[in-house]
């Protein structure tokens, strides 16, 4: 193993006695050296093995850096244990704080810097739950910071986030559902992706947009009737993407969908190993990646062009309105629960992180059984009863 620290000896002026010297490479590759002031053996071996371990968790000694060159570091610490779309988000959130309180060094920030970037946001029209997620990123940066040494404590950890009202879970009905899939039927383009498969895999599996989009033939197993949610690597038919959550997880399919699969791959090129991007579309890909025009954020956001738009085409045919593609998972989700799966099991078959996730969906159907309980009432109770008691009580 790669010796990180050497403990040397130095003489001082009068040549007469000595001191212990550090020498080590740095996180940044620098070689550096310091001197520990003093001639004591064991003091200097215990030095040297504390800066060993900082070296090798990733600990600095404290340094002073203004913000942005503090934002730099962090994320380049953290490298791919977050996704590049979480680290751009990272620094939107840092660059709006540095507009606010100014480019200052990171070791002079304080708690009451952070109540002012929130009153400075919501004034600026941004949403409490806009605030409250670039606060969450801030924390996160100087939570890091603590981690690795370079801070004693996180200025904005007791800084409390703006609340907001949670939103009503948008739930497909059945009605809706059968609405859609007709529609979407009907809006066919050999250059489009096959919405009438596509939303029936959304409501069946509950899968995401990018699941759903970086799915190839290999992760569905038509023998157990099973579709694996699974990260794909950099190869020459397929681009690299990572889950959000989780790292594989595995989603049942039904009857009906394994026969429309069959029928639908056999009307497809077997050189195209997508499941839902069309055939051009993937080919247009490929010569970006060729070109080193693809990046690696591009898996999730640019896999399929206009899917927002031609969505929302869909839903006005159907005659629906206010609905986004992530409501069909959210529909699914909810049917799950509805059902009879707990929290748990469906929390596993999402991918959430978070039990609190899974929770909201569990709410929607909480209040869609309020409802029904209302209307199961309302029939079960004579309406001259309810006249004769309210006569009585005149």
């Amino acid at each position: 193993m790669k010796q990180l620290v050497k403990l040397n000896t130095i003489p001082s002026g009068d040549g007469k006695r000595f001191q212990y010297v550090i020498r080590y490479v740095d996180e940044n590759g620098k070689r550096r050296w310091k001197s520990l002031g003093h001639a004591n053996k064991r003091k200097a071996e215990r030095q040297c093995a504390q800066l060993v371990h900082e070296l090798r968790v990733g600990c600095v000694s404290p340094e002073s850096m203004i913000l942005r060159r503090f934002m730099n570091d962090s994320l380049k610490r953290t490298g791919k244990q977050i996704r590049e779309s979480t680290k751009d988000e990272c620094r939107s959130a840092m660059e709006d704080f540095i507009k606010k309180i100014g480019n200052m060094d990171f070791l002079k920030v304080k708690h009451r810097h952070g109540g002012m970037f929130i009153r400075s946001c919501l004034d600026s029209g941004n949403r409490p739950a806009t605030v409250a997620k670039k606060m969450r990123h801030l924390k996160r940066m100087f939570h890091l910071a603590v981690d690795r040494g370079q801070l004693e404590e996180n200025p904005l950890w007791r800084i409390k986030p703006p609340k907001s009202p949670k939103k009503k879970v948008r739930i497909f009905s059945s009605d809706e559902c059968r609405k859609i899939l007709q529609a979407s039927k009907e809006f066919q383009d050999q250059r489009r992706v096959r919405w009438d498969i596509l939303i029936v895999m959304a409501l069946v599996t509950g899968m995401q947009r990018g699941e759903l989009l970086n799915c190839i033939w290999s992760d569905i197993d038509f023998e157990t009737q099973a579709v694996s949610v699974s990260p794909k690597e950099h190869t020459k038919l397929t681009w690299e993407w990572h889950i959000k959550d989780s790292d594989r997880r595995f989603l049942p399919l039904t009857d009906e969908v394994i026969n429309i699969l069959t029928e639908y791959q056999s009307q497809l090129r077997e050189d195209n190993p997508y499941v839902f991007v069309p055939y051009e579309r993937c080919r247009h890909i490929q010569k970006l990646r060729k070109h080193g025009k693809w990046k690696f954020s591009d898996s999730r956001i640019k896999v399929v062009n206009n899917m927002g738009r031609d969505f929302k085409v869909i839903l006005k045919r159907a005659g629906i309105k206010s609905a986004q593609f992530h409501d069909l998972r959210r529909t699914a989700l909810s049917n799950l629960l509805a059902n009879g799966m707990s929290e748990h099991d469906v929390m596993i078959l999402a991918g959430h992180a978070s039990f609190s996730t899974t929770h909201t969906f569990y709410l929607a159907v909480a209040d869609d059984l309020v409802d029904r309980a209302r209307q199961a009432a309302a029939q079960s109770l004579c309406p001259d009863l309810v006249q004769q008691g309210s006569g009585e009580e005149e």
